[in-house]
C-alpha cells in the first residue's frame, strides 16, 4: 500500500506533467528563438504551404536544443564572476574549484548517484569517457578481453582495437543473457591472467530501443563477472530519461554520457566510476599537468600521483572551466522548464508514440505500408523501460521499392524539417536491421558508397536508414508536421498513379535555343554570344567549369547548396584581353572591388609556387580528391571571402597543366523505363558534378512552370537547372503541340552541322535548384513540384546528362545559338 507522501509526490508529478505539457508551445515561443522563421521574402512560399516558417527540428539524439535563457544564464555568470585556473591559489581559481566540485555533486546528485561508491570525471563527451576507460585496461599487463552488444555505438566498437586478449560481439539480448549466467560454454571468458570488459548501451542510438540495465549488477554477481567489469553507454537514454544509480551493487563499474544531449549546451561530457572498480584505471601510464604531485625529469625519472580523488588522477589538464559553469546553469534552467526528467520522459514518451503509430498507419492506394519501421520485436512506444523517443525507418513506394533517403533529405531541408540518415554510427544495429552481410558492405564500400553520399540504394537494399528524434522541447506540431510532410511527398494515391503519359512524336524538330557555360563552379552562368560558334570538348564546352572557389583551411570546393551568395558572382570571358572577369551583383563590402579579374592563360606565375611553401594542393570536389592550385593573390582570396562570408579563394583544374582531366563522368544507370545499361565509356570531366554537358528543354520547363502555378507558387526560371544547353522545339510547330520530357527517351542528338552529343542518363537533382540566380533567395520551388511529378525509382530528374560523342580526326566540333537539333531515340 502506498504511503500518504508517496500519493503526493505521486500528485506532484502529475501536476508537473499536465503543467508541462501544457507549457511546452508557450517555453518554444520564448525559450527557443532559432526554430522561428525568418521573415524575408525567400520564405513566402514556404510559409503560405505551411502556414509557418517554424525549424521542424528532430535531431534531438543528435543534440536537443540549448533554451534562450541558458545561453541568458551563462553570459551573466561569466560577467559577474572572476575565474581563474583552478590549479592556483589566487581567489579567482579558488572560486574556479569551489564551482567545479559543487557542479560535480549536483551531476551526481542528478543520477542518484552517492559519492560514498561514485566519483564523476569530466570529459569532452561519451566518447572520450570511453577512450578513458580503454586506456586503464589496454595497460593492464595481460591485455583484457573485450565484450560488446550489437546495438552499439562506433565508438564503443572501437575499443576491441586494443583488446589483445579478443573481443566478442553479443549479437542478441539472449546471448548476452546466456553469457552472464554461464550458460554459454563455446565464448572465451575473462580469467585469472587478463581482465574483461562488458560494454553496451542504455539506448541505441539507432532505433531507440532499450537494454536490461539489469546486466551490469548481475555481471557481478556471476561467474564470468568475476574478472569482468561493465561499462554503459548512457548518452542516448538520459538524453529524455533518468538514469538511477541509487544502488551502487547493481550499478556499472564504468558510465559514459554527454550533457548537451541534455541540455543542448555546454558541449562536455563525463566518465561516472563506481569506484570498487577505480583500480583499474589507474593502471593507466600517462599522466597530464593537475594529475601529479610531483614530477622528476633529467637526472632521474619518477612521478608521484595524486590521491586524494579519482578524478584529480584522470583530469588532464586544465578543465574546462566555463563549460561546467555552464553546466550548473543549465541544471537549474533544465529543471526550472521542465520541471524534472521524468517529467522529459512521460513527454517524448507520448509524442514518439503518437509520432510512431501515425507513420505505421499510413498506406500507399495498393495497400503496400510506406514506412518500414525498425523497432525490437520486444520493444513497445507505450513503455519507456523499453523504447525511447526514436523512430528508426525507410520509405518504400506503392510497388514497394525503396525510396532514396538522400531524396528525403533534400526535401525535409527545403520544408525545414532536421532529421538524421544514413548509418547512424551504429553499423551492429544498420547491418541487422537491414540484413546486410559483411560481402555486401563491402561490395557496397567498393561501389562509392559513404556514409552520407547519394548512393544509398545498392543490390535492392538501402545501405542506412532515416531516424527522427524527440526531446524535451518537442511538440505535437512537430509530429504532425513530419506525419504530413511524409503523406504530401511519399503517399501513392491512385489519382496520382493515373496521370497520363506523354507519348514522344518522331517529327518534331528542335534547335539549341540558348549556351551557357559556367567558368566557376557554383557560380553564375555566361551566355555564349548567339553570334558565336562554340567549341565542345570531351570535358564539355570550352572553358566550362575550370575555375570554383575552395576554403582556405580544407580545400574543399564551395558549393551554392552551402553558400548561395555564389550566385551573385557574375563570371565572363573577355576573350580580347585574355581575362576571366568576375564581378558581384549584390551589396559590396567596404573596401571590396567590385570586380577582379585572373587571364584565361594557364599563366603558372599567379598561382601559389613551390618556392612559396605551396605546390598542388589535394581537393575534394563532389567527394572525388583532385589536385588543384590555388591563387597566390591576397586580392583574389580577400575579395571572395568578404564576398561570400567564409575564408576562400579561387582555384583553377586541370592546375596549370596540359594533361588530360583526372575525373569522369558519372556511371547512370537511365531512370526511365525500358531502360538499358549506360554507355560504358567514361566521358572526361572538370569541375561539373557528374557529366560534361547538361540539356534540358523548353517544353519540359514550361511544363513544370504550369504545374507549379497550379499551386500558387513561384515559376522556375531555366538558371536554376544550371543547364549548359537549353533546347526548344521548332518555332513552326503549331501551338500546343509541345512535347515535355520528350529528351527521356533520346539516346543521342545531332546538333548543327554533325556534332553527335550521347546521352548519358537522367539529370538528379537537389535542392540547390530552388536558389534563385538572381537574387540568390532560396525558394521551395521548383524542387517540391518536381519531387511529386519527376521521381523515378525514388530520385528527382529534371534533364539529361550528355557527352560529346565520336569526332573525326582534325574535326573541331562547334556549336551555336539556332542550331538544329536531330534526337536519336533508337541507340
Amino acid at each position: 500500500m502506498s504511503s500518504s507522501s508517496d500519493l503526493e509526490e505521486r500528485a506532484s508529478d502529475l501536476c508537473t506533467m499536465a503543467a508541462y505539457n501544457t507549457n511546452v508551445d508557450s517555453i518554444r515561443a520564448t525559450e527557443f528563438p532559432m526554430l522561428q522563421g525568418s521573415n524575408s521574402p525567400g520564405q513566402a512560399i514556404i510559409a503560405r504551404s505551411l502556414q509557418t516558417t517554424d525549424t521542424t527540428y528532430l535531431d534531438h539524439a543528435g543534440t536537443t536544443l540549448y533554451p534562450k535563457s541558458l545561453i541568458d544564464d551563462f553570459s551573466k555568470d561569466m560577467v559577474s564572476n572572476l575565474l581563474g585556473n583552478p590549479h592556483s591559489a589566487s581567489t579567482s581559481s579558488q572560486l574556479s574549484t569551489r564551482r567545479i566540485e559543487d557542479v560535480r555533486l549536483r551531476v551526481l546528485q542528478f543520477f542518484n548517484a552517492d559519492t560514498d561508491h561514485f566519483d564523476l570525471v569530466f570529459v569532452a563527451n561519451a566518447t572520450a569517457g570511453i577512450k578513458l576507460v580503454m586506456e586503464g585496461f589496454r595497460e593492464q599487463e595481460h591485455g583484457f578481453w573485450y565484450g560488446y552488444h550489437r546495438d552499439s555505438h562506433t565508438s564503443l566498437l572501437g575499443v576491441r582495437g586494443a583488446a589483445k586478449a579478443g573481443h566478442h560481439c553479443f549479437t542478441s539480448d539472449i546471448e548476452v543473457d546466456e553469457w552472464i549466467s554461464g550458460q554459454d560454454t563455446q565464448q572465451e571468458k575473462p580469467g585469472d591472467v587478463f581482465l574483461g570488459l562488458f560494454a553496451y548501451p542504455a539506448q541505441s542510438n539507432m532505433n531507440g530501443r532499450r537494454l536490461p540495465l539489469s546486466w551490469s549488477g548481475r555481471l557481478r554477481s556471476s561467474k564470468p563477472g568475476k574478472h569482468a567489469y561493465s561499462l554503459l553507454d548512457a548518452a542516448a537514454m538520459v538524453s529524455t530519461s533518468p538514469l538511477d544509480l541509487s544502488n551502487a551493487l547493481d550499478a556499472p563499474d564504468f558510465t559514459v554520457l554527454s550533457f548537451y544531449k541534455i541540455f543542448g549546451f555546454p558541449d562536455l561530457g563525463a566518465l561516472i566510476v563506481r569506484k570498487e572498480a577505480a583500480s583499474v584505471l589507474q593502471q593507466r601510464k600517462y599522466f597530464g599537468g593537475g594529475t601529479v604531485e610531483m614530477v622528476a625529469c633529467g637526472k632521474e625519472h619518477w612521478h608521484i600521483e595524486k590521491h586524494s580523488s579519482l578524478h584529480e588522477q584522470l583530469e588532464d589538464g586544465t578543465l574546462p572551466i566555463h563549460s561546467i559553469i555552464a553546466l550548473d546553469n543549465a541544471l537549474n534552467i533544465h529543471r526550472r522548464l521542465y520541471g524534472s526528467i521524468d517529467a522529459v520522459s512521460g513527454h517524448t514518451g507520448y509524442l514518439a508514440k503518437e509520432l510512431h503509430d501515425k507513420l505505421t498507419a499510413l498506406h500507399h492506394y495498393s495497400g503496400l505500408e510506406v514506412c518500414e519501421v525498425y523497432a525490437d520485436p520486444a520493444s513497445c512506444y507505450s513503455d519507456s523501460r523499453t523504447q525511447g523517443p526514436i523512430i528508426a525507418f525507410n520509405l518504400r513506394n506503392s510497388q514497394g521499392d525503396w525510396i532514396s533517403n538522400t531524396e528525403v533529405e533534400k526535401l525535409a531541408n527545403i520544408r525545414k524539417i532536421n532529421l538524421r540518415s544514413g548509418g547512424l554510427c551504429n553499423p551492429g544495429g544498420i547491418a541487422f536491421s537491414l540484413d546486410l552481410e559483411p560481402w555486401e558492405m563491402r561490395r557496397n564500400f567498393s561501389a562509392g558508397h559513404r556514409c552520407g553520399n547519394e548512393n544509398d540504394i545498392i543490390g535492392g537494399k538501402p545501405t542506412g536508414m532515416l531516424r527522427v528524434s524527440l526531446g524535451a522541447a518537442s511538440n505535437l506540431r512537430d509530429v504532425n508536421t513530419f506525419v504530413a510532410f511524409v503523406e504530401e511527398f511519399f503517399v501513392e494515391h491512385v489519382e496520382e498513379m493515373q496521370r497520363p503519359q506523354e507519348v514522344p512524336s518522331l517529327d518534331c524538330e528542335f534547335y539549341v535555343e540558348s549556351l551557357t557555360i559556367y567558368p566557376v563552379k557554383s557560380c553564375a552562368g555566361w551566355p555564349v554570344p548567339l553570334d558565336s560558334s562554340w567549341n565542345i570538348r570531351g570535358e564539355g564546352l570550352a572553358w566550362d567549369r575550370e575555375w570554383c572557389l575552395v576554403h582556405q583551411g580544407t580545400r574543399t570546393a564551395l558549393s551554392q547548396k552551402k553558400y548561395q551568395k555564389m550566385a551573385l558572382l557574375k563570371p565572363s570571358l573577355d576573350l580580347e584581353s585574355g581575362l576571366l572577369r568576375i564581378r558581384y551583383h549584390g551589396p559590396i563590402p567596404p573596401l571590396t572591388p567590385y570586380e577582379i579579374s585572373v587571364p584565361l592563360s594557364a599563366d603558372p606565375t599567379f598561382f601559389q609556387r613551390p618556392e612559396d611553401g605551396f605546390a598542388s594542393h589535394l581537393s575534394q570536389v563532389c567527394g572525388e580528391n583532385i589536385f588543384i592550385q590555388t591563387y597566390a593573390s591576397k586580392e583574389v582570396a580577400n575579395f571572395f571571402t568578404n564576398l561570400i562570408g567564409t575564408p576562400c579563394t579561387l582555384a583553377r583544374f586541370p592546375a596549370a597543366t596540359t594533361g588530360l582531366s583526372t575525373r569522369h563522368s558519372k556511371a547512370h544507370l537511365s531512370p526511365y523505363d525500358n531502360a538499358e545499361s549506360p554507355d560504358p565509356k567514361q566521358r572526361p570531366i572538370l569541375l561539373s558534378n557528374e557529366s560534361p554537358i547538361l540539356i534540358i528543354s523548353r517544353s519540359s520547363l514550361n511544363s513544370l512552370n504550369e504545374q507549379i502555378k497550379l499551386k500558387e507558387g513561384k515559376a522556375a526560371h531555366s538558371s536554376v537547372f544550371r543547364a549548359n544547353i537549353v533546347v526548344a522545339e521548332d518555332l513552326s510547330s503549331s501551338p500546343g503541340t509541345e512535347q515535355p520530357y520528350v529528351e527521356d527517351g533520346w539516346k543521342s542528338m545531332r546538333v548543327g552541322g554533325g556534332v553527335r552529343l550521347d546521352v548519358l542518363g537522367g539529370c538528379r537533382r537537389c535542392q540547390m535548384v530552388c536558389v534563385d540566380q538572381r537574387s540568390a533567395e532560396k525558394n521551395e520551388e521548383p524542387f517540391v513540384t518536381l519531387a511529386k511529378t519527376r521521381r523515378k525509382q525514388g530520385k528527382v530528374f529534371f534533364g539529361v546528362h550528355t557527352a560529346l560523342g565520336d569526332v573525326a580526326k582534325g574535326q573541331m566540333p562547334m556549336i551555336r545559338v539556332g542550331d538544329r537539333v536531330v534526337p536519336i531515340t533508337d541507340g
